[in-house]
């Protein structure tokens, strides 16, 4: 993840890198630069080719590094619909874009704090559950947060310091 170009902490450093590139005319740097970002090839092309004036915007910078950092995770389950929320966030509100690009703002950082926040909130499950769903371990704790609070606990990491 982000190997030959590094992190870059802004859409904005994005498409200057991608500027220089075009300048120099090296296509297989730019579509380098695009796949390591989570850009669509195709827009990387069109970007070289000059039918459109930037490589991305603080939307499809911050949809594209969730992307790769989520492939790499291997999210399955409730954490692809954290991963979810957190790209309609940044569909919807450019701050949280702005946010979840900066290079201090990490998947793992996000998913960490529902994790801890998880395993100070369990709870026992009732025998009769444990029962009805066949476990026979004397004890079962349960702690996830509900969408509300995984929520909260998503705005809080992107959007402080």
């Amino acid at each position: 993840m982000f190997d030959k170009f590094g992190e870059f902490d802004s859409a904005d450093e994005i498409n200057e890198t991608a500027l220089n590139l075009r300048k120099e005319k090296d296509m297989e740097s730019l579509k380098e630069l695009a796949e390591e970002n989570g850009i669509n090839q195709d827009v990387a092309e069109a970007f070289m080719g000059g039918d459109i004036p930037y490589l991305c915007d603080d939307m499809s910078a911050a949809i594209g590094k969730i992307e790769i950092e989520a492939a790499k995770l291997d999210c399955a389950e409730i954490m692809n619909d954290w991963v979810e929320y957190i790209k309609a966030q940044c569909f919807e509100h450019s701050e949280m874009a702005k946010a979840v690009r900066k290079k201090n703002k990490k998947l793992t950082g996000c998913i960490a704090k529902l994790l801890q926040w998880s395993f100070k909130n369990q709870h026992d499950v009732s025998k009769e559950i444990l029962k009805e769903a066949g476990v026979s371990a004397g004890r079962c704790t349960l702690g996830i947060p509900g969408i509300a609070t995984a929520k909260r606990i998503i705005m809080k990491y992107y959007l402080e310091a």
